[in-house]
């Protein structure tokens, strides 16, 4: 699937950037971008389960404790406007659309539950 990872093409560079924009989000949280993304699926109404598949022992490690992180609605916010909800950096990447992306109202838990 050569459009999904051509870095030559502007919508791929693109991606690239937005992950700039998230790992400055995650450092001002005090947080890896591992346990930023994590915590985001955590907190998402429209993911039933997390499921890790680390490749290594380092990528394990990086990846333990992030059930601990809560992200207050701030850094929430924050990762909307870099990658608004339902956002399609590229066609070639476009799938289903879950009520959750497409219904604002159920983009948070609350009170948050696990």
């Amino acid at each position: 699937m050569p459009d999904r990872f051509d870095y030559d093409k502007p919508e791929n560079q693109r991606k690239l950037d937005l992950v700039e924009d998230l790992l400055k989000v995650a450092a001002d949280a005090g947080l890896s971008l591992t346990h930023l993304a994590m915590a985001w699926v955590l907190e998402h109404p429209a993911v039933t389960s997390a499921i890790i598949g680390p490749r290594t022992f380092e990528h394990l490690e990086a990846a333990l404790d992030a059930d601990k992180v809560t992200l207050t609605h701030d850094v929430l916010d924050r990762i909307d406007e870099i990658v608004p909800p339902g956002t399609t950096i590229n066609d070639a990447d476009t799938g289903y659309v879950p009520p959750a992306i497409a219904d604002a109202s159920l983009r948070r838990r609350t009170p948050r539950s696990r």
